[in-house]
């Protein structure tokens, strides 16, 4: 157990300092990360301070202000992305809030592609903004259990095999309505 909370931590502090890096390479202050973000100042100053682990729409949000996916701002907190992508170095996040894993198969600055492992504990939800996915096309492969993803106005019900390509941004919610873990793939482009 003392591993995990020190991994998290240690992840939580690069997070931080990538965080704060992002936004001093951009000469903007922790205000205006806030207004570009939609996320108020006193949580991107806690977030900096490591007072406070984001959740994933938080980081969803600060990754789109930066013009990044959350699998980039991940991987340069992280500073990985070689060719290949061995299984016993693929970080993995865990959202404080939700419990919701990430774990990140494949990403690399130069390549349009990324793919994330996820699993969403049972009746859990995540709300994800419009702007995440202003820049990227995605598409989401459930493994096993069940998901239900509302987009644009409809709503989706995923079973295992299922596959769903994202449609025009919008915000997106992916629920987990049943008592069991769901497991799925996200894939996405950039461009």
């Amino acid at each position: 157990m003392t591993t995990i909370i020190d991994n998290e931590r240690k992840t939580g502090a690069m997070i931080a300092h990538r965080i704060r890096l992002e936004r001093d390479l951009r000469g903007w202050s922790q205000g205006e990360l806030a207004g570009w973000s939609g996320v108020s100042k006193a949580t991107v100053s806690k977030i900096e301070r490591e007072e406070m682990s984001p959740t994933a729409v938080i980081l969803l949000r600060i990754a789109g202000a930066f013009d990044l996916t959350l699998a980039g701002l991940l991987l340069r907190a992280e500073g990985g992305g070689g060719r290949i992508s061995r299984v016993s170095e693929q970080p993995e996040w865990r959202d404080p809030e939700t419990g919701y894993v990430r774990k990140q198969v494949f990403v690399r600055p130069d390549h349009p592609l990324e793919i994330a492992d996820i699993e969403l504990p049972p009746k859990r939800r995540v709300v994800l903004p419009a702007s995440s996915y202003l820049h990227i096309r995605q598409v989401i492969l459930v493994r096993s259990g069940r998901l239900t993803v509302l987009e644009g106005g409809e709503r989706w019900e995923m079973v295992e095999g299922d596959c769903l390509g994202f449609g025009a941004p919008s915000e997106v919610t992916i629920i987990n309505e049943t008592y069991e873990v769901c497991k799925y793939v996200v894939a996405l482009s950039r461009g």
